[in-house]
């Protein structure tokens, strides 16, 4: 067990491990493509803990969010994805580099549980609050985050992401070749730890605290890199046929 790791509810002991070595075999090439196409430059990697668990919380704009923060976390970073994702090749993917599929829609007590683990293992975890891509200004966050921080103790650390899609593009979208990309590393913060908090007024509160927090991060991020955030992302209803 990791020093500062609530032992307490839910269980962890019986879900097979995660899968690690995938995401140890991939995490290097695929930060070499994603260098290789955009100007990727990565900004307070001191803030991130050297060991021990730590929940990474981030802005959501587009489909590049995931990889790239996981590609460049100095650490191995398991995420949490919606099941959506999780089909054919990209699904298959997402399972061989040990991602956390979540519905979205209903409570999920596996993908919970898994998340706990993966921190009781003493290791980085990715959310996005939001929940989906968005603008990136966090205007809303989902409970999630503030729930495993206080049930197992791990620090947060809030990350903005700048450039991963631009104004007037879908959410799916990629930015073009060669534009900037940022992610921008806050210094980490704490919840008191509550071993196996009931109080929804609690969780929500702690929420809030939360995405106030990442919010004005990620306007901080934006004065620090001179990036913009892109604006909501465009409906894929409304692109037209070429």
């Amino acid at each position: 067990m990791i020093a500062g790791v609530s032992p307490d509810l839910p269980h962890t002991d019986e879900l097979p491990p995660t899968k690690e070595w995938g995401l140890r075999l991939l995490r290097h090439p695929v930060r070499l493509v994603l260098s290789t196409w955009w100007r990727v430059r990565v900004h307070g990697r001191q803030h991130l803990p050297r060991r021990g668990p730590a929940i990474l919380v981030a802005n959501h704009l587009g489909f590049l969010d995931g990889p790239a923060v996981v590609a460049f976390t100095p650490r191995q970073t398991f995420t949490v994805a919606k099941t959506e994702l999780f089909h054919g090749a990209l699904g298959r993917l997402l399972t061989y580099v040990g991602q956390i599929p979540v519905h979205r829609h209903q409570p999920d007590t596996w993908a919970i549980d898994r998340a706990v683990q993966v921190l009781r293992a003493g290791k980085v975890l990715l959310l996005f609050p939001e929940g989906r891509r968005t603008g990136g200004e966090v205007a809303h966050a989902h409970r999630g985050a503030a729930y495993l921080a206080m049930v197992t103790g791990a620090p947060l650390v809030p990350v903005a992401l700048l450039g991963t899609r631009e104004p007037g593009h879908t959410d799916a979208q990629l930015p073009r070749r060669g534009g900037p990309v940022h992610i921008v590393y806050g210094a980490p913060f704490t919840l008191p730890r509550e071993p196996w908090p009931r109080r929804r007024a609690e969780v929500g509160r702690w929420t809030e605290h939360i995405r106030q927090h990442l919010a004005e991060h990620v306007v901080a991020a934006q004065a620090l890199t001179g990036l913009p955030l892109p604006g909501p992302p465009r409906a894929k209803s409304h692109l037209t046929r070429r």
